[in-house]
């Protein structure tokens, strides 16, 4: 017999775990088929096992530099331990995997292991949507539900050419199971996980090159952010090269690594390295879903869906990576709860894209939310900036984090808060604050009107909120 459900959800990151426990939060029946683990990209393979393994660089990094503190520490007697640093991942991973497999048994929702294909009309429904589910051991089962919501994620992109073989050229996956640190590492790609990756391995003691086809890294964030960053990761040691392009016919693969030809504004380059790690962004896995069975309609390699995810099948929904929108997952966790709220005959405010918040976990830490500068003037607005440096605060000073800046972006006009960027220590745990701010519609006078403790980091988003208006107290 199929199993029968109000809402099945095909894929279980954390679009699809999240949206199954608003669905049984609000009384439906739910099952998740998943092709792997409940989790998904981000708990297996990309957000927590990398921001374990950035943790561990750090605690590396403020090692060495302990004498700075007073703390006299032998370098020569500090050691990494690569075999501890995965164990420590893997068993972060492990812990979370246990709690979300509890999560999923209290909301009695079931997990069906498999690879999902969506079917047309059948014998079990008159319209297209149920699954067609190959289980591991070859046996196939049903699920037929009344909405079915897609959040099958995505995967590294990768470029002709250049294509992972998981030994000298490896992929992000294939560098979280890395068994050992190789001692030159060339990253291509400078966008949000080339320049964590840059950021943790140069700390690990790798020697680092960065190359981005761009003008500069991370090109979505705000220019100032991203010479910032710059600034911070070669200080660090790391070699970084903009505006490249690479000759992807000149690779040469051998036991000693690998060297590859590339040019940039200031000649030609021959780049070599023990292995390459593409960071080049992520493609939609929407191949093999069995979408030509339904009228959902795709675009540029994306499943199109309106801001409460329906698809063009009204009882079909997507979320997430697959849909091609901010690739986050608090993102498709936050979609995820709006098309459930949807299907469920609500009327959900559906949040802008440039309003999610965005986390970057190198060292510097970077986070944005809402405009760049650049953005906010192109959109016609005039703008008013206030920037306030971590160096004038007291809490950095005393963290030893004294580098970057919080910058806050708003209209002149309307005193609307457009934008907020931070480049610095702990920036990914202040930006709620400023998404706060924004989601409440709170003018920039507002926010530096409030009372922020004193010696503390979020001091800094208070000040360059009095600072758009020139009236900062410490800068």
């Amino acid at each position: 017999m199929a199993i029968q459900v109000d809402v099945a959800v095909l894929g279980g990151g954390p679009g699809g775990y999240t949206a199954a426990i608003a669905a049984a939060q609000s009384g439906k029946t739910v099952a998740i088929v998943e092709m792997d683990k409940v989790g998904g990209t981000c708990l297996h393979r990309g957000c927590i096992p990398s921001k374990s393994m950035l943790r561990s660089a750090e605690v590396y990094r403020n090692l060495l530099h302990a004498g700075e503190f007073g703390i006299k520490v032998a370098p020569e007697n500090i050691e990494l331990d690569f075999g501890g640093v995965r164990a420590r991942k893997d068993a972060t991973v492990n812990q979370l995997y246990r709690g979300l497999q509890g999560l999923m048994k209290k909301h009695g929702i079931t997990i069906v292991k498999g690879k999902g294909r969506v079917i047309g009309p059948s014998i079990f429904s008159p319209k297209s949507g149920s699954l067609a589910v190959e289980l591991d051991n070859g046996e196939m089962e049903s699920v037929v539900s009344s909405n079915l919501i897609i959040a099958t994620g995505s995967r590294p992109r990768t470029l002709p050419g250049l294509v992972p073989d998981g030994s000298l050229i490896l992929s992000s996956d294939d560098a979280l199971q890395m068994d050992e640190l190789p001692q030159q590492m060339l990253i291509v790609g400078g966008g949000v996980i080339g320049v964590e990756w840059a950021s943790m391995l140069q700390d690990f003691g790798v020697k680092v090159t960065l190359v981005e086809a761009g003008a500069r890294l991370l090109p979505g964030e705000d220019a100032e952010v991203s010479a910032e960053l710059a600034k911070g990761l070669r200080k660090r040691g790391v070699r970084i090269l903009t505006s490249v392009q690479l000759n992807t016919e000149s690779l040469k693969l051998g036991e000693a690594g690998l060297t590859i030809e590339a040019s940039t504004p200031d000649g030609g380059v021959l780049l070599e390295a023990d292995k390459l790690l593409l960071c080049v962004g992520r493609q939609a896995n929407i191949e093999g879903l069995g979408l030509e069975n339904t009228d959902v309609s795709t675009s540029n390699g994306f499943i199109a869906a309106n801001e409460f995810g329906q698809t063009s099948e009204p009882h079909i929904y997507a979320i997430g990576d697959v849909t091609g929108g901010v690739q986050l997952a608090h993102a498709a966790a936050h979609e995820g709860i709006i098309a459930v709220q949807h299907l469920s005959g609500g009327n959900p405010l559906a949040t802008a894209q440039h309003l999610i918040p965005r986390c970057i976990y190198s060292s510097p830490e970077i986070a944005s939310y809402g405009l760049t500068e650049e953005a906010a003037r192109r959109n016609g607005h005039d703008v008013k900036v206030g920037k306030v440096p971590f160096l004038a605060i007291a809490k950095a000073l005393t963290l030893g984090e004294s580098d970057g800046f919080v910058k806050v972006v708003a209209d002149r006009q309307t005193d609307n808060l457009l934008g907020v960027h931070i480049v610095g220590p702990h920036a990914t745990d202040l930006i709620s604050e400023a998404s706060l701010a924004g989601w409440l519609d709170a003018a920039p006078w507002e926010v530096g009107a409030m009372i922020h403790p004193h010696p503390t980091l979020a001091e800094a988003i208070g000040e360059a909120m009095l600072a758009v208006d020139g009236k900062s107290y410490v800068f």
